[in-house]
């Protein structure tokens, strides 16, 4: 059993990783709207794929709060972790599928007929998607726990790890989704502005899940 100290410590780092993933995003979102504003930026219609994508990762964290509230009465959520995992799969082909239909409409990442554009909607997508990979792993250890009967109400500290990390991963990509989907210039202001004046309440409902 870890030490309170420890506990705290594992926590505190987590949130530190996730303050910097916060940092790197803002940074690239804001650069989005600096450049549109130049000019030479290429409209096109963000693929439903990415809408699919948006309802998996919704649903999979509704997974791991039944699993969370199971461990909370000594109950093992093998069937629900393995269930987020399985839309987390889904997730990462919905965003295959995403990038597939861009390049059908003639929206590269980089190369001839390439947009400034459409070389964010791919950075800010597979940048969440290299993050959205450390979930997956993490998720596969919460199964290999669970099978152990590792997890129970004074032991799940890991879990609570894995699951606000995934939780905060479904809030950035619908941020993203918002984003990139309203991506005119007063709907950009629009949904940046309030995401932000909601940071509190989103960070509350991560870390108390």
């Amino acid at each position: 059993m870890l030490s309170i100290k420890e506990n705290r410590a594992k926590t505190q780092l987590l949130w530190i990783g996730i303050g910097s993933i916060c940092m790197f995003f803002a940074g690239l979102t804001s650069a989005v709207i600096v450049r549109r504003a130049e000019g030479n930026w290429l409209e096109f219609s963000l693929p439903n794929w990415f809408l699919f994508s948006t309802i998996t990762i919704i649903i999979s964290s509704m997974f791991l709060i039944i699993a969370s509230n199971l461990i909370k009465n000594n109950k093992q959520p093998t069937s629900y972790i393995t269930t987020t995992f399985l839309l987390s799969i889904a997730f990462v082909y919905f965003q295959f599928k995403g990038w597939q239909e861009l390049t059908l409409q003639g929206v590269y990442l980089t190369g001839e007929g390439s947009n400034v554009a459409g070389s964010f909607l791919y950075v800010l997508t597979l940048a969440h998607l290299i993050h959205l990979v450390g979930g997956i792993i993490a998720l596969i250890f919460a199964i290999y726990f669970s099978l152990k009967k590792i997890y129970s109400k004074d032991n799940m500290l890991s879990f609570k790890l894995i699951s606000t990390y995934w939780h905060f991963l479904g809030v950035l990509w619908l941020f993203l989704y918002l984003f990139l989907k309203y991506k005119q210039e007063g709907s950009i202001s629009f949904v940046f502005n309030n995401i932000l004046s909601q940071k509190n309440y989103i960070c509350n409902l991560i870390f108390t899940v």
